[in-house]
């Protein structure tokens, strides 16, 4: 059965008319929170085929989208994914046309997808990743603009750098700075009025991403572990988020690696044995009484119910009912019966 962030129970409403729900008997005739795709009918992936596909003998690793949620083969994701262990999210190409604005964020974040052509490529598992003229003429006016940013970065470090010049030199700036501020004092006293001191507005760090060059590309998209943190989350795209009902992309405990580790936790809860815990909290004379009323009610309970095995006979709630009563009967007479000595 597949399972979505946006299932919601379907009983009682328009889907099942003759099953009403018990927990919420005045339901909607339609759940407008579910949102049914291909996964619940068992097909996946843009090829729309089933998992595991009797009739696809290419082996090759399905990888869940983090945003629809549906699971595709790594050889339709319009790129070559990188090795599992260098991502641990992936956003399908229909998401990223849905999320464009992660573009932005990819150029500084996304994992790289694999463009190397190895040994499987005949087997159509890997595709030769080629970039276009277009594609290329972007790549050179980021770098060009990596550059000039670079350039500019030295030319501070320069400034900021102990001045070695002559005593000269330094009435002339003195003077020059002089001559400024008496030119411009209305403009300057504005500027440093209309100044945000120690009040600035919080930054958007998708603007600023976005006002740098970036790709986009038709492919999907590879992220690492933490990239959902660096998000922005100002008011402008925490509505955006909501529009696009995609909020749960800055909720770290909707990750992979969260419900990875819930798992885990909840498998090691079910592993512990109750019993144990409980004697871990009693000192010694406690556990061994422990120990044999549990192995008294053992036995007794297994003799009661092989009764019924060997008749062939349904066990009833009254029957149980009626051996915990006889139980604790004969637990009362024997210790009633019971004398202490004082030494």
């Amino acid at each position: 059965v597949f399972l979505s962030r946006n299932f919601r129970c379907d009983c009682g409403n328009s889907k099942f008319k003759n099953l009403q729900c018990k927990l919420l008997p005045e339901k909607c005739k339609v759940n407008s929170g579910n949102k049914y795709n291909d996964n619940f009918y068992g097909l996946y992936c843009t090829c729309k085929r089933p998992y595991p596909d009797p009739e696809d003998e290419i082996p090759d690793e399905m990888i869940q989208c983090i945003v629809c949620e549906d699971w595709f083969h790594g050889r339709h994701l319009g790129a070559v994914p990188p090795e599992s262990g260098d991502f641990h999210e992936m956003v399908c190409q229909a998401c990223m046309k849905h999320c464009h604005f992660l573009w932005a964020y990819a150029s500084q974040l996304a994992v790289p997808p694999l463009t190397k052509v190895n040994s499987l490529e005949d087997e159509g598992i890997v595709l030769k990743v080629e970039e276009s003229e277009e594609q290329k003429k972007e790549i050179k006016q980021e770098s060009e603009v990596e550059h000039q940013d670079t350039k500019e970065e030295k030319q501070m470090e320069q400034f900021n750098e102990p001045s070695t010049s002559s005593g000269s030199e330094f009435l002339n700036i003195y003077g020059s700075c002089s001559k400024f501020l008496q030119k411009f004092p209305v403009e300057i006293a504005k500027a440093t009025s209309e100044s945000s001191w120690g009040c600035e507005e919080p930054v958007c760090k998708l603007k600023e991403l976005q006002s740098k060059p970036f790709l986009k590309k038709d492919t999907a998209t590879f992220w690492p572990s933490n990239w959902r943190s660096k998000l922005c989350t100002c008011e402008d795209c925490l509505k955006m988020y909501s529009e696009l009902e995609v909020q749960f992309l800055t909720d770290e405990c909707d990750t992979v690696l969260a419900y990875e580790n819930k798992g885990t936790s909840d498998q090691e809860t079910e592993r512990r044995d109750p019993l144990m815990d409980t004697l871990n909290s009693m000192n010694r004379v406690q556990q061994v009484e422990l120990i044999c009323e549990y192995n008294d009610l053992k036995t007794e309970l297994t003799d009661y119910l092989r009764r019924f095995a060997d008749e062939g006979t349904v066990v009833k709630r009254e029957d149980i009912q009626h051996f915990f009563e006889e139980f604790q009967s004969r637990k009362r007479r024997r210790t009633n019966r019971m004398q202490y000595y004082c030494s």
